[in-house]
């Protein structure tokens, strides 16, 4: 269990800070998943705008989160 707790921290934070962009991220792309699964499997149809919403949102957090890291400090 503490290898499970140590790598979400270690994805999630960046030294000892959790950054909230990497988080929003990550729940974002949980609920794409999800949201994919429930459509493809259980026929539960999804609304276009709201899947196209939610890539944008993971889109752009990726981007940023990768770009901070090139950023000068």
């Amino acid at each position: 269990m503490e290898r499970v707790i140590n790598f979400f921290k270690s994805m999630l934070g960046d030294g000892n800070d959790i950054s909230s962009k990497r988080v929003i991220t990550f729940l974002a792309f949980l609920l794409c998943a999800v949201a994919f699964v429930c459509n493809i499997f259980l026929d539960i149809p999804l609304k276009e705008y709201v899947w196209n919403g939610m890539l944008y949102l993971v889109g752009a957090g990726l981007g940023f989160t990768t770009l901070e890291q090139f950023a000068k400090k």
